[in-house]
């Protein structure tokens, strides 16, 4: 596959070569160059061949030396990753089946892209996977990985992914370790199916593959409103969850002083369930999963309430302010709130329930701009927060096409997103946010 060149970088080392625009890279030592990922690992080397078409066809061969370090200075028309694989399971669990209908074409792409786990960490389950693309990707050796296991238990993971080959997971997984690829892992829990001794054996058998398993994310299954003609599954109770914590933190124990590591990490979500008290932001390590939703709460308290207490006593701009939320985070906001009181500030902790997806999903990410607009018209507030995850990324506009400025018509009250960060939380409370 040739890639075209779209820009040469001024004074970098293709322009020094005589690389022009318009020109077309055809491979790089003789290998064509099938994505980004195929870039980075060819160009990387000290020494290296392009092989360049030139507008007319001619093609001519350019050598190059350059630091292990040292960038090329091409820009590619192709993105390399405009075409990622998609996913070819039919997971019981699946959100995206459980969409309603309508909605914009992008919240049902289901990407399953080794590429994009690499360059973005999406999770990805591995079943789609040749054995000529599994060669290229352990010769590409790249880490960590995200993947998505759900159960090292073949035949059930072939059941709950519905996929043929989705029993291949510890065969792939070993193959990862013993090339020195690392990764960490995701399992989302359904209640009765994949939990109990069965997540037993799934957490025996990835800590078998440590230190190249890195750790596991347990997160407890999303349910929608949209579930007709999909495969019966229910919430977690709070009993449920519970046992799920007991089970994970028995593990950590174990795992702790054999690698240094705590390896599996329940989600907020369960503690939320379980009405347990979230560990300490230190028991989250580096906080590998952050954006899995593992650690999310106890690292914004912990910067929250350390930019309370460097600020204390800094002026704070008198005003009523409403902190709309999910409904399982709204507790924990509560609490966080009231332990810093702000002179002048009233602040009322709103949670806002899903009747877009269903009152079962409870996060804040997944709250729409028309359940945000029919719970709160009427209210008396000066401003309304709410979180930067609420809108679609880099973009004032919510999961229901709703836009910022729509919703603040609505209401007459000025909406401010803010980043999932305590101290950027500490400084809105206080009127003064950039």
């Amino acid at each position: 596959m040739s890639q075209r060149i779209e820009r040469v970088a001024p004074d970098s080392l293709a322009a020094r070569a005589g690389i022009l625009p318009g020109e077309t890279l055809v491979s790089i030592d003789g290998t064509p160059v099938l994505d980004f990922v195929d870039y980075q690992f060819l160009t990387a080397r000290p020494r290296l061949t392009l092989l360049v078409e030139a507008a007319d066809g001619a093609r001519h061969e350019v050598p190059l030396r350059k630091r292990t370090e040292e960038a090329l200075g091409l820009t590619l028309e192709s993105s390399l990753m405009s075409c990622p694989k998609t996913c070819a399971n039919h997971c019981m669990f699946c959100f995206i089946e459980q969409m309603p209908p309508g909605m914009r074409e992008s919240l049902y792409v289901r990407d399953d892209d080794w590429r994009l786990s690499l360059m973005a960490g999406n999770f990805v389950t591995l079943t789609n996977l040749p054995s000529r693309e599994m060669d290229r990707l352990i010769e590409r050796r790249p880490s960590p990985l995200y993947v998505s296991v759900h159960t090292t238990n073949g035949e059930l993971r072939n059941k709950m992914l519905r996929h043929r080959h989705a029993d291949r997971i510890m065969e792939q997984l070993r193959r990862f370790a013993d090339n020195h690829i690392s990764f960490h892992c995701q399992v989302v829990l359904c209640p009765g199916v994949n939990d109990g001794p069965e997540l037993n054996r799934t957490l025996r058998d990835l800590a078998s593959l440590a230190p190249r398993a890195l750790t596991v994310a347990l997160v407890p299954v999303g349910l929608t409103r949209y579930r007709e003609h999909l495969t019966p599954l229910r919430p977690y109770t709070r009993e449920e969850a519970e046992r799920v914590i007991e089970q994970a933190e028995a593990f950590q124990r174990e795992m702790l002083p054999r690698f240094g590591t705590r390896f599996v990490f329940p989600s907020d979500e369960f503690y939320q369930l379980a009405a347990h008290p979230l560990p300490d932001a230190e028991s989250y390590e580096d906080f590998p999963q952050f954006e899995n939703g593992v650690g999310l709460l106890a690292r914004l308290r912990d910067e929250f309430l350390s930019a309370a207490r460097l600020g204390a006593g800094d002026p704070v701009v008198p005003r009523r302010v409403l902190m709309a939320t999910g409904t399982s985070v709204a507790p924990f906001m509560r609490e966080l709130v009231a332990g810093c009181p702000m002179p002048g500030v009233q602040i009322e902790v709103r949670p806002i329930v899903n009747r877009f997806f269903g009152e079962s999903v409870t996060v804040s990410g997944l709250i729409t701009g028309q359940d945000l607009v029919a719970q709160l018209r009427g209210a008396q507030a000066d401003e309304i927060l709410i979180t930067e995850s609420m809108l679609r990324e880099g973009e004032d506009v919510f999961l229901d096409d709703m836009t910022l400025a729509q919703a603040q018509e609505a209401l007459g009250i000025r909406i401010v997103p803010v980043p999932d960060d305590g101290a950027a939380l500490y400084d809105a409370l206080r009127g003064t946010e950039e």
